[in-house]
């Protein structure tokens, strides 16, 4: 269960502004519709802003026309990845304005709008129905700058106003922790991640190290429950320098604090020892998969010498390593899952999680699907199955979508379960901070096992 993150951000700078904000996390809180609609109905707001994704499209219309019926005053936004990519069908099923890409600024300016009864035609990415209910796009807007990002309130005491950190559960993380962003945006063209294709964009922009150490500060001394900070950054520290001067800052306030982060394979590896010195437990690396052709065909841009130097390099630096692996991407047969089955053997990651390629719209892996007929189906409520996991709609003639499902869970299951993969839990058990390491580990053990007793 992840924070609502981007809703955070947008609510603490609006709050930054003086406006009155109520931030409700549905999902966390297991809050049904009727809820939704009767607390609406109570707090009497202005504008409801709806955080959406593809997977949930359905539904999330559904609650924004509902939203309508009950309040025909009140103004509802949507915003999430499939406000830049599928405006249109937003707006002709229940949302009177979408925000395109990161909204947080976008809605400060919407409201400021509403408040002054000023036009919706200046504001810069956003779309919506025009007095003549003719769906009107306005020009996409410039990305935030790392300025812009220093000027945000700090998402973690916007989490602790608003929301229950022991909602929240990461399975590679120490309970409870926070998320926070230190930078956004990714450079690197993998052409099937979607967030810098749909949200955040390829312009990589950052905080200063003071802001951020500052945050980082102020989360030890305030929220005295959290055991860990987990960096949401689409890539974490690829500014120069900024990594290692964080990290020394850090050090020579002798700041303990646990995080840990996402990180590109090729990270130098004094730096990677440097992190574990100021704190930093776990990085996760996208290795995606170990086929060299795999990798050029979804221009990841990394070699698997050096994923594998990667590995060994996290190993040596004393931090733990989580693996990220996807299945079904461009050129993947049952000899490329089997390359990848044995890799992750030999690297022998701490943890390993292994996804189904999910081709989400506007991503270049979409499109190649879609010209190609490889999608079984364009319906979004398919990339999940009933128990809300993953399941792969990608169809090649050569590997069809069930027997990706059917080698990633077998996969999952050869590591897990098997005696090599022994010493390794045995290691985790004797880390640092053993007794949150061991909570996490038998939660996790619980998810997963729950997940494969389901499939």
């Amino acid at each position: 269960m992840y924070y609502p993150l981007w809703l955070s951000y947008t609510t603490g700078l609006l709050e930054k502004q003086g406006h009155e904000v109520k931030l409700v996390d549905a999902p966390a809180k297991n809050l049904d519709l009727p809820y939704i609609l009767r607390d609406i109905e109570q707090y009497c707001p202005d504008l409801v802003v709806v955080d959406t994704s593809f997977p949930s499209l359905k539904n999330d219309l559904k609650v924004a026309d509902s939203i309508k019926q009950i309040s025909l005053l009140t103004k509802v936004i949507g915003v999430g990845p499939p406000a830049s990519q599928l405006p249109q069908r937003m707006l002709s099923e229940g949302f009177d304005v979408v925000a395109r890409y990161e909204y947080d600024w976008t809605i400060s300016e919407l409201v400021r709008a509403f408040d002054e009864g000023l036009g919706l035609d200046s504001i810069d990415g956003i779309s919506f129905k025009n007095s003549g209910k003719e769906i009107v796009h306005n020009k996409d807007r410039v990305f935030s700058t790392s300025d812009d990002l220093d000027k945000l309130p700090f998402v973690s005491e916007t989490y602790s106003k608003h929301l229950d950190l022991h909602d929240y559960y990461l399975s590679s993380s120490l309970f409870p922790e926070v998320q926070i962003m230190a930078s956004r945006g990714c450079p690197f063209k993998c052409g099937f991640c979607s967030w810098p294709q749909t949200f955040t964009g390829r312009t990589y922009r950052q905080r200063t190290v003071d802001n951020v150490f500052s945050e980082l500060l102020w989360i030890k001394q305030n929220l005295k429950s959290v055991k860990e900070v987990v960096f949401e950054d689409d890539t974490f520290g690829i500014g120069g320098s900024w990594i290692e001067e964080l990290c020394r800052i850090i050090i020579d306030e002798k700041l303990d604090v646990i995080w840990n982060c996402q990180v590109r394979a090729g990270m130098n590896r004094d730096i990677l020892k440097l992190m574990n010195k100021a704190g930093c437990r776990l990085v996760i690396v996208g290795f995606e998969s170990a086929s060299q052709q795999i990798l050029n065909n979804v221009c990841k841009g990394t070699t698997v010498s050096q994923l594998e130097r990667m590995a060994e390099d996290v190993r040596n630096s004393g931090l733990q390593l989580h693996a990220d692996f996807v299945f079904g991407l461009p050129g993947e047969t049952r000899d490329t899952i089997n390359e990848t089955i044995n890799f992750i053997g030999k690297i022998k990651p701490d943890m390993v999680q292994l996804s189904v390629a999910a081709p989400f719209p506007g991503t270049t892996f979409y499109n190649y699907l879609k010209e190609n007929s490889y999608l079984k189906t364009e319906n979004l409520d398919e990339y999940l199955d009933e128990n809300g996991n993953q399941q792969c709609i990608v169809d090649y003639p050569w590997l069809r979508c069930d027997e990706i499902d059917q080698l990633l869970d077998q996969a999952l299951k050869k590591y897990y379960y098997s005696l090599s993969y022994v010493p390794i839990f045995l290691r985790l058990l004797g880390r640092k901070h053993r007794f949150a390491e061991t909570k996490r580990i038998f939660k996790a053990a619980a998810s997963f096992t729950h997940y494969i007793g389901n499939h």
